[in-house]
């Protein structure tokens, strides 16, 4: 009874198989998992005949073996899916013909060679699987790296020009055209695969396409690079962003100019980068801010010297006020900021209206300038922002060579 029979009434044990063809299998386990190669299997099929015959476990070396296999497979690009289908095919279409499943003459001995058989199937199929996901993992921390290589070469313009294009494609970017930096600043920095960056930029690619839109951060910011050509991508990574962070308060968006070619790239994420740098320094109401728009803060600063002596020239006299210039070149900051509305100033510096006039009457008496004098008007005006931007009253101006604001 413990015997295995064929057909029914056969006295003989059972000999369905043929002598094992170890190519034949490999090729039927290939067009069965829809066309992989076979010779992911070199190692695997007399694994099984082995361990078939023998019942032993599967021994470190040939476990170091199919991870080999599964790193080759990762570096090759088959995907972990198809490899672990071709393995499994393999198994069901090898059994039959097994040596030591068609030598089993007793139920006990078949039931012992399936057991090794499939214990060694289950050890070598985790083994290819750790093999593919190591390999993967090393390539995903290489990519990492030349990407975060070619954005800071990319943001600095540190590499050759044709170069860097080149390497550009890579990434889905193609230099020759225009493109636009669009920079986010928050109190907390942002950082490579962060959630926000994750979540910015996979909605920006799937509403916008792949190409030609990178996401990355640098020095703490978020980083948007798209054509100049795509209207909308700067108004959507900002309001991605701003619903990603929804902190209080709410990150700055600064928005570099169009330029064309890898210079272009550096050029518009300096000025988007100066954009935020300015709405910091001027406490600027507005989250979003174009380069475009402030352009005539950057002709302000242009030459350092002058704009600081017209600092120190107007506002100079400040310094004579009791409780020293802060309070007045606030007031008068706040003044202008505000469209030069009183009731609106004393708001944005929780004073009362009459402190505020009388502050502005000081500075006139300060200063000789008169806020209904139209040059004068523009000569404080200007000097407040060139204060602010320089960060007036303190050390930086009272140099007639400061040094040069970023």
């Amino acid at each position: 009874m413990n015997d295995i029979r064929g057909r029914a009434g056969s006295s003989e044990p059972r000999d369905y198989a043929r002598p094992m063809d170890l190519a034949e299998i490999a090729a039927r386990a290939s067009a069965d998992a829809g066309g992989v190669p076979a010779q992911w299997l070199s190692e695997y099929l007399p694994l099984l005949a082995d361990v078939s015959m023998t019942g032993r476990r599967v021994d470190v070396a040939a476990l170091s073996r199919m991870r080999e296999c599964g790193e080759s497979a990762a570096r090759d690009g088959v995907p972990l899916r198809a490899i672990i289908d071709v393995h499994l095919s393999a198994t069901w279409l090898a059994w039959p013909v097994l040596p030591g499943i068609v030598r089993s003459r007793r139920v006990g001995d078949l039931r012992s060679a399936g057991e090794a058989v499939f214990r060694a199937a289950d050890r070598s199929i985790v083994a290819l699987v750790e093999g593919y996901e190591s390999a993967q993992r090393l390539m995903i921390r290489r990519e990492e790296a030349q990407r975060r290589e070619f954005i800071d070469d990319l943001l600095q313009g540190r590499s050759d020009v044709g170069t860097l294009a080149e390497r550009a494609e890579r990434f889905g970017l193609r230099l020759a055209s225009a493109h636009v930096v669009t920079i986010a600043e928050a109190e907390q920095p942002f950082f490579d695969g962060g959630p926000v960056s994750r979540n910015v930029e996979a909605s920006l690619l799937s509403r916008f396409g792949a190409r030609d839109i990178l996401v990355a951060t640098k020095e703490g910011l978020l980083v948007c690079v798209s054509p100049g050509s795509v209207p909308g991508v700067s108004e959507a990574f900002g309001s991605l962003v701003q619903e990603a962070t929804k902190g209080d308060p709410s990150p700055r968006i600064g928005v570099g100019r169009a330029h064309h070619g890898p210079g272009g790239v550096v050029r518009s994420f300096e000025e988007a980068r100066r954009v935020v740098s300015f709405a910091r320094r001027l406490e600027l109401p507005e989250r979003t801010l174009y380069a475009s728009n402030l352009l005539v803060l950057q002709v302000l600063l242009r030459d350092n010297a002058a704009i600081s002596e017209l600092v120190e020239t107007v506002l100079g006299p400040l310094r004579a006020a009791r409780g020293g210039p802060r309070p007045l070149l606030d007031t008068l900051f706040a003044y202008f900021v505000t469209g030069g509305v009183a009731t609106r100033a004393a708001g944005r510096l929780h004073i009362g209206v009459r402190t505020v006039t009388y502050r502005l009457e000081r500075i006139r008496e300060l200063t000789g300038y008169a806020l209904d004098n139209p040059i004068q008007r523009h000569a404080l005006e200007t000097a407040a922002l060139g204060a602010r931007l320089l960060g007036w009253p303190g050390d930086t101006v009272t140099s007639r060579n400061p040094p040069p604001v970023a």
